[in-house]
């Protein structure tokens, strides 16, 4: 139905003045975009699980909006989405479109996929062409299936057919090859390099498509040729003229830095104006800004600065309107019929097919392994949201109708949601297995248990950081160690901690990894941004004589332990330090979120090596740890507490206390609870103890504790029951007194620690006694330091029920810390 859109008007009056704000264009774009905003993000939580990109959430929100879900209802349909609304909204979220391929323009460096060689262009070439056929010989069945598919140009819709089918969707390959940990492997690198030849050649594809179905509107049959010699001649202008712009550009507004703001305006309306000049030639406008976002340099701040200034606005609020327009054009009841849905069976079976058939033969010619050629063709299955602007752009041009359109973007929904799981199935990569001879900083009790690691071997330490916020309390703690080694032998790996989103400078900060299987970057070197974190460490290297190789992990929050995990393997370190999700900052408490709760907690579990948790109470604003008390209970994680106590005291501006508790309690079992939750419950090892074997590794430990500080620290040995136990802790947590308390955190717990195994827990990881000093009602003021030793063999933990005397007592104490 044509609409008459001078006789819409943008804004209401108001209700009180009898206007309703349904019937005016803005007030309704509003309910629109909230609308799909809500449904869309409601549907991203739901698949969050599932691992799927938020393109999926977003068509499939489109299509429960549009008419074949809620649409059914006319009235609802008339409402909210009425058809003279239609062109407003698609204008809107053109425009989001536009900068959205500047921003995919952005992301796709050239000469990485020049690096790439023969391979990756053989596996794209392959992975283009099945498909491409595929779909010109499924377009002709259409033709003859499906009511009036005919209508359109016969060479148009069969060169649309056969882009939609071969095309690899390169910002959702990207986004699933990262949130896999795949993105700098050695087949994350060749799917990247694929898909961008493959992008690069679905864009010329496409232009020559847009050109093809124009050619009826005109009354030269050589329109078309123009239209693409426009085009070369668009692209020649970009390479010779625009990009050497762009280039000083770049350099001017890195020059000036803050003050660029006229440079990043400058480039925004490049963005426009190449949009316009594709449009007034021929091809869709979203090939320029495509074009343009290529010539923009990849190196330096501004290509960064450009994706900061646009990505949210544009990939948050407006290119999901155009994802759900999308939705809101697929009437899936379009699909009628036994035959129909065969038709969508053939369409999604020919795309699958000629994909993973073409990209994997050519991968195993290769001399790429079987397994990793068909995960490849997988990956380069990928479609989403370059496949919808294709299919978009199609049925702008009167070349697909409803019931063609509605079957492909259903194969587009079920290929690329099934990629993620499928992957998963088929391909884990191989982590380093370098094992060093010491994963702890006390020696194996098999070779002597009253011996500790010699000092002349080189001490490798991994620090984990959020943020800048995090960085001065480590610095102070790792000054207060690395005095217990020659300054030469102290190596620090920092490992900076940055959250994987959907944002593309996230995803680009990703794909600046090092190449050592791993998505790690250096961000010391010259082409990369200097965070606040590399630089406050660099600066502590230079002072303090140390080693210090700083890195970040660009990782999702459900994955990102698997990469910490796997750097402290490949480095080999002893020990790893994790920042706590909480911050005291002054009298206020800055909890980072469950997410890196959770982190923590995955870490804890897989560690391979021994792991201390930072709460830090203002250690960074002290200057440095000057006084620190260690809390010995007994147990394997107390016996590496009192090993790097020992370290410490060696510092000659730190002063150490060390309390030991002998307590001889009843005799006490831990058993698995299947009644209590992790979460909720303190966990511990399910190993079968040896208490006597036990108790004689505390002694030992404690006399070499002695021996090696002997003068130089300040021991204390007190008899008491567990509630004494805490209620002393506490008070040394307490008093001020201490810079810092170190603890164990009880995996395998003394007597004293498994009494106190039934207290309310509030932050289960750090064991009974690291969570007493942590809890906010404690009124501790000291920081924590929370120690778990690595042990291979008896890693797994559980809640526990308590066993008093061989009578099983499930105890649920609600205790609570007085303040």
């Amino acid at each position: 139905m044509a609409v008459n859109i001078t006789s819409i008007k943008t804004a209401s009056n108001g209700i009180w003045q009898h206007d309703n704000p349904l019937n005016f264009a803005f007030p309704l774009l509003i309910i629109q975009t909230t609308l799909i905003l809500l449904l869309s993000r409601v549907l991203s939580f739901i698949l969050k699980p599932l691992r799927q990109p938020k393109v999926i959430a977003e068509i499939i929100g489109g299509i429960l909006l549009g008419p074949s879900a809620l649409g059914r209802n006319s009235a609802y349909m008339t409402r909210l989405f009425p058809p003279w609304s239609t062109p407003i909204m698609e204008t809107v979220a053109s425009v989001g479109l536009l900068f959205f391929l500047f921003l995919v323009g952005l992301e796709l460096d050239i000469r990485s996929i020049r690096r790439t060689g023969r391979r990756a262009f053989s596996i794209a070439a392959a992975g283009i062409s099945l498909p491409f056929a595929g779909g010109v010989g499924v377009a002709f069945v259409l033709r003859n299936k499906v009511p009036g598919a005919d209508q359109a140009g016969y060479l148009p819709f069969l060169v649309f057919m056969g882009v939609a089918l071969s095309i690899t969707a390169f910002p959702v390959l990207a986004r699933i090859l990262a949130e896999l940990n795949l993105l700098t492997t050695p087949l994350g690198e060749t799917a990247l390099s694929a898909a961008a030849f493959n992008d690069v050649a679905a864009w010329v594809l496409l232009a020559l498509a847009v050109a093809l179905s124009g050619a009826g509107q005109h009354t030269s049959p050589l329109a078309s040729v123009w239209v693409l010699l426009s085009g070369l001649g668009f692209i020649a202008v970009q390479i010779w003229a625009v990009r050497p712009v762009m280039t000083w550009v770049a350099r001017r507004a890195e020059e000036e830095g803050v003050e660029s703001e006229a440079w990043i305006c400058l480039t925004l309306a490049g963005v426009l104006v190449s949009g316009f000049a594709t449009d007034f030639i021929g091809i869709h406008s979203i090939f320029g800004a495509f074009v343009f976002g290529l010539m923009v340099p990849k190196e330096g701040e501004f290509c960064g600065r450009l994706m900061e200034r646009i990505e949210d606005f544009v990939s948050g609020l407006l290119l999901p309107l155009y994802f759900a327009s999308s939705g809101l054009k697929t009437n899936v009841a379009a699909i009628k019929g036994a035959e129909a849905w065969g038709l969508l069976a053939l369409v999604v079976g020919t795309s699958c097919v000629g994909k993973i058939v073409g990209t994997f033969v050519v991968a195993v010619a290769c001399r790429m392994p079987a397994r990793e050629a068909i995960t490849l063709g997988v990956l380069m299955n990928t479609k989403g949201l370059v496949e919808l602007i294709v299919l978009n752009i199609g049925k702008e041009r009167k070349v697909l109708n409803d019931e063609i359109f509605a079957i492909m973007v259903l194969m587009a929904l079920l290929t690329t949601f099934v990629t993620t799981p499928t992957v998963l199935a088929l391909y884990k990569p191989a982590r380093s297995t370098n094992l060093p001879n010491q994963r702890k900083l006390q020696r194996s009790a098999a070779s002597s248990p009253s011996s500790v690691v010699d000092d002349s071997q080189e001490l490798r330490i991994l620090t984990c950081v959020h943020g800048p916020r995090d960085v001065p309390g480590l610095i102070n703690l790792i000054e207060t160690i690395r005095f217990a080694t020659p300054k030469s032998r102290l190596k620090l790996y920092i490992l900076h901690l940055v959250e994987l989103t959907e944002r593309s400078s996230s995803l680009t900060m990703a794909r600046r990894a090092r190449r050592n299987r791993l998505p790690f970057r250096n961000p010391l070197r010259r082409d990369s941004p200097r965070d606040q974190v590399a630089v406050a460490f660099e600066a502590y290297a230079q002072m303090g004589r140390l080693r210090v190789r700083p890195m970040t992990a660009v990782s999702a929050m459900l994955t990102m332990h698997e990469d910490v995990c796997a750097v402290a393997d490949e480095k080999c370190v002893s020990l790893l330090v994790l920042p706590f999700h909480k911050r005291w900052l002054g009298g206020e408490v800055e909890n980072l979120g469950h997410a890196w709760r959770a982190v923590n907690q995955r870490v804890l579990r897989n560690a391979p090596c021994s792991v201390a948790v930072l709460v830090d109470r203002g250690l960074g604003r002290a200057g440095s740890a000057r006084e620190i008390c260690v809390v010995f209970l007994g147990g394997p994680d107390d016996r590496e507490a009192l090993e790097l106590a020992g370290r410490i005291a060696e510092h000659p501006g730190v002063g150490v206390t060390a309390v030991s508790f002998v307590s001889e309690g009843p005799n006490i079992t831990l058993r698995p609870s299947e009644k209590k939750s992790s979460e909720e419950s303190y966990t511990f090892s399910t190993a079968v103890m040896d208490r006597e074997r036990e108790k004689e590794l505390d002694e030992a430990a404690v006399a070499a504790f002695r021996r090696r500080t002997d003068g130089a620290v300040k021991f204390e040995e007190r008899e008491t029951g567990a509630a004494g136990v805490l209620e002393t802790v506490l008070g040394i947590g307490r008093s001020g007194r201490y810079q810092v308390v170190v603890v164990g955190k009880g995996r395998f717990p003394s007597v004293t620690v498994a009494e106190l195994a039934g207290r309310a827990a509030e932050h289960p990881e750090l064991g009974p006694v690291g969570d007493a000093l942590t809890s906010s009602a404690s009124g501790v003021v000291s920081s924590v330091l929370v120690i778990q030793q690595h042990d291979v063999v008896h890693s797994e933990e559980t809640p526990v029920s308590m066993v008093l005397n061989g009578e099983a007592k499930v105890i649920d104490v609600k205790e609570e810390v007085s303040g």
